[in-house]
């Protein structure tokens, strides 16, 4: 199934957004054939979904670092984000390989997708978690 990023940031948040190449329809996530992907302009995440050990909601965010390419200099988690209003953060337990030019490698990824809810019910779902991760 594919998600659609939510594209709502402020007009300065936009502007980033489309600085950066990123249109609705080059930004996706999608779940299928047993593989995780997001794509996000020229980046690009893809994983088996085994490989997905956590996926919970979060959010809100602060703009400034929801909107665009962002990669955590504390853990090296990676954010493609086009709105600061609600995010699925997904864990991996297998850190993901760089997709930016920077030498880390991603033990997390938050996606800002149109239906959060329904993603992390699939994620869950497809790498064999507990429905709610309260279980």
């Amino acid at each position: 199934m594919r998600y659609a990023f939510e594209f709502d940031a402020s007009p300065a948040g936009r502007a980033v957004l489309r600085a950066l190449g990123l249109r609705p329809d080059t930004s996706w996530v999608e779940v299928a054939d047993g593989r995780f992907t997001a794509r996000f302009g020229h980046w690009k995440i893809t994983t088996p979904i085994d490989n997905v050990a956590e996926a919970h909601v979060d959010g809100p965010y602060r703009e400034l670092r929801a909107i665009g390419v962002r990669l955590s200099l504390k853990d090296h988690g990676l954010t493609f984000g086009s709105t600061a209003r609600r995010g699925v953060c997904i864990h991996f337990r297998e850190p993901l390989k760089s997709a930016t030019t920077l030498p880390f490698r991603h033990p997390n990824l938050t996606v800002t997708v149109d239906r959060p809810d329904d993603l992390v019910a699939e994620l869950r779902a497809g790498a064999g978690l507990p429905a709610d991760r309260t279980a």
